[in-house]
């Protein structure tokens, strides 16, 4: 399959393209139906000449090409309008009757009312010039309107969530008019999912204001079912925490699928280079240190502890905390003591043959570092975060 995508280097074009590729070269195998062979990457500045020859050999068009900040809201009919146009009379052409996926907008559906806008206008005949064209050709449309997308994309442009990303992990001054707004958002890898859906042959069809969903046996209204809709506030406030990161150790929650895993990969993005990295508070002394590497709200926290040769740590129990023991490097040995019965285990622990090893509660435990020259380096995962004020921590020798 040959796919042309035009808008190749927007935001939706880019991570597109980028996605169609890893399926091209066997990167992506999830995906086993699809099969590319050819992708044509047209954008602004491609030639007349590149547009005929893709539209010759192209057996899919993601047409994702368009206007959204023109100087002049005239330019919108021509953006999204009479681009269009000029796509559909090459592909006729050359008698060429490849599925057409059009990227259109939610504005299109306020077009003709109150509050409608020139984008939505342009958006809507764009949306009818396709399926005219598929009804009389024989070609098969498939129409998205996209509510507010959500992906790496310029600043201080079209996309509130990327201004804001951009400004909280720059340290620059950004302005909520009204944190109880709400936005519909689609994160950009889930549009890139529902692409692979439509090659597929598995696009979820829509309907707006009770269009039917099929309007003609070559024309679709398509969606992406996964969105999000969240408030400004809610999102500054997450952005916020996630900003304090480095400095608290503390991760939201960010469950599988949630609208804040999304967003905090889409802030990473946005972090200036010197963000990358950052400094974490090593708890030195003679024995060795200890350092604390992540927290989150309900799993409790993640640390390092690195024990010198000969070195003893631990002697204490907990009620009810419980920790988990991973060496990873060097050689040691985990003793634990239940205080009630006297009831002993121990465990001789390498960097060669890693494993896991739970502190119960209500077992006294330590950890030795049985090397004379190297260290033992130990991963420690705890169920809660250290509270001062509550330690659930007793010393007793094992």
């Amino acid at each position: 399959m040959n796919i042309l995508v035009t808008g190749a280097r927007g935001m939706v074009g880019t991570a597109l393209v980028n996605n169609l590729k890893n399926i091209r070269d066997h990167k992506n195998q999830t995906r086993p139906a699809i099969h590319i062979d050819e992708i044509y990457e047209y954008d602004i500045d491609s030639t007349k000449e590149e547009l005929e020859n893709y539209c010759k050999h192209a057996d899919f068009v993601f047409h994702l090409a368009g206007v959204n900040r023109p100087e002049n809201p005239d330019d919108f009919m021509k953006g999204n309008f009479g681009f269009t146009s000029e796509l559909l009379n090459c592909l006729k052409k050359y008698q060429n009757r490849a599925t057409i996926m059009l990227s259109s907008s939610i504005q299109a559906t306020l077009a003709g009312r109150f509050g409608d806008s020139e984008y939505g206008r342009s958006k809507l005949a764009g949306e009818q010039l396709l399926f005219d064209y598929g009804k009389e050709n024989g070609v098969r449309i498939a129409v998205y309107r996209f509510p507010n997308l959500m992906g790496h994309s310029r600043p201080k442009y079209n996309s509130a969530v990327s201004t804001f990303c951009w400004a909280v992990a720059n340290n620059e001054p950004y302005t909520v008019n009204d944190r109880s707004t709400e936005l519909e958002l689609l994160y950009i890898d889930d549009l890139v999912e529902g692409m692979f859906d439509l090659l597929e042959g598995r696009e979820q069809h829509c309907t707006f204001d009770g269009v039917e969903t099929v309007l003609c046996d070559q024309g679709a209204y398509c969606c992406v079912p996964v969105t999000h809709k969240v408030t400004l506030g809610e999102i500054v406030d997450l952005l916020e925490q996630f900003k304090m990161q480095p400095e608290t150790l503390m991760m939201p929650k960010m469950p599988n699928g949630s609208f804040a895993k999304k967003l905090f990969s889409l802030y990473l993005t946005y972090l200036p280079k010197e963000k990358f990295a950052y400094p974490l508070k090593m708890n030195v002394d003679d024995r060795g240190s200890f350092t604390e590497l992540v927290h989150t709200q309900d799993c409790g926290q993640v640390s390092i502890n690195i024990s010198k040769p000969g070195i003893t740590k631990g002697q204490h129990w907990h009620n009810s905390k419980w920790e988990l023991f991973i060496v990873v490097a060097g050689h040691g040995l985990i003793q634990e003591r239940n205080i009630n019965t006297g009831e002993m285990v121990e465990f001789e622990v390498s960097g060669e043959k890693i494993e896991a090893v739970y502190m119960i509660p209500g077992w006294t435990h330590n950890i030795i570092n049985l090397s004379e020259t190297e260290n033992l380096v130990t991963v420690m995962t705890c169920n809660e975060v250290f509270d001062k004020g509550r330690p659930d921590t007793f010393g007793e020798v094992v």
